[in-house]
């Protein structure tokens, strides 16, 4: 199983320091590439019967754009259908696609779901990421 990281900032310095950690508690995989946890997978099939999107021909889309403060930025986007070329994975009938040229940043990659008082939404816990900015939206890898 992949290892996760645990981004950390250094007080004395504006730096940031990729901590090993172990993986979270029940994840489900797919070909060692992707892992997604129960409440991320739950967050995903809630989110598309709001938009009214068929779990069976749609799903969620993880991609990067360039940008963000650190360089590259996690795109999550919800979808009617997967695209030619896209890794398709299957986590208890929730579909999450992946376009190739992100894969290359993701594989690997736990997406898991935080719900605090503070902050409600995806967390992705990335071992492709060198360094991220404190939004935790932004990486370089």
């Amino acid at each position: 199983m992949s290892s996760t990281v645990a981004i950390e900032r250094s007080l004395s310095q504006d730096t940031f320091e990729v901590q090993p950690q172990a993986a979270p508690a029940a994840i489900a995989t797919h070909e060692g590439d992707l892992y997604v946890t129960e409440k991320a997978v739950k967050r995903i099939r809630a989110a598309l019967a709001k938009e009214g999107i068929s779990p069976a021909d749609g799903g969620l889309r993880l991609g990067i754009i360039g940008g963000g403060c650190s360089g590259l930025t996690y795109s999550v986007k919800f979808e009617t259908r997967s695209r030619d070329r896209d890794r398709v994975y299957e986590f208890d009938g929730v579909r999450v696609f992946i376009d190739p040229k992100s894969f290359i940043y993701l594989h690997g990659m736990t997406l898991d779901c935080e719900e605090t008082i503070m902050r409600q939404g995806f967390k992705f816990i990335n071992p492709n990421s060198r360094s991220s900015c404190g939004c935790g939206t932004s990486f370089v890898a």
